[in-house]
C-alpha cells in the first residue's frame, strides 16, 4: 500500500475526478460515498460549485461539510473520496453520521480506507471536533472493520431504507 494525501476538489482535477466517477459507473455503482453526490451530476462545474460552497458558505442538509479526494502520492491517482460534516444534526445522528467515504472499486481491500479515514480524523481534530459519528451498513464488513481499526466504538444499530446499520463513535481527544 502506498501513501495517500487528501486534496480538495478543484477544476484542475476535473479529468481525474471524471475518470474516478466513470470507474464507479463501469462497476454499476451509482452511489459514490463521500463525494457529495458526484455520480448524480452531469455538469462537473455545477457539482464543484456545490462542494466548495457547502464547506463555508452554504448549508446542505443544514450542515457544513468538507469533501476531499484521497490521492496516491506515487502516481497521483485518485483512490477515494471522504466527506467530513462539521457537526451533527438530528437527521445525521440517525442516518449518515459525520463522515462518509468510499474507495474506488479497483483499489478496495488494500488498506486505503483506513489510511483515508485516519487522514480526515486529523483534520477533524484540527477543527476541534471532540468526537465523530460514523454509520455503516451492517453488511459492509470492510467499512465496519475500517472504523473499528481507527478507534470506532460500536454504540448501537438502526434500520434505514431497509438496511441494518451500525453506529460508531470515534473519540478524538
Amino acid at each position: 500500500m502506498r501513501e495517500l494525501i487528501l486534496v480538495n476538489p478543484s477544476k484542475v482535477l476535473e479529468e481525474k475526478i471524471l475518470e474516478y466517477k466513470q470507474e464507479y459507473l463501469d462497476f454499476e455503482e451509482t452511489n459514490i460515498n463521500g463525494s457529495c453526490g458526484l455520480a448524480r451530476y452531469n455538469d462537473f462545474d455545477e457539482w464543484l460549485e456545490i462542494v466548495l460552497s457547502i464547506e463555508k458558505d452554504k448549508l446542505r442538509n443544514n450542515v457544513h461539510a468538507s469533501t476531499f479526494f484521497s490521492v496516491r502520492k506515487c502516481d497521483n491517482r485518485i483512490i477515494g473520496t471522504i466527506q467530513l460534516r462539521h457537526f451533527l444534526t438530528d437527521e445525521l445522528e440517525k442516518h449518515g453520521g459525520q463522515i462518509g467515504y468510499g474507495i474506488r472499486p479497483t483499489e478496495r481491500k488494500k488498506g486505503y480506507g483506513k489510511q483515508q479515514l485516519l487522514l480526515v480524523l486529523e483534520i477533524a481534530k484540527d477543527m476541534k471536533i471532540p468526537k465523530v459519528m460514523i454509520i455503516c451498513d451492517k453488511d459492509n464488513i470492510a467499512s465496519n472493520q475500517t472504523v473499528m481499526s481507527c478507534g470506532g466504538i460500536l454504540i448501537g444499530e438502526n434500520f434505514h431504507e431497509g438496511k441494518e446499520q451500525q453506529i460508531y463513535w470515534i473519540n478524538l481527544r
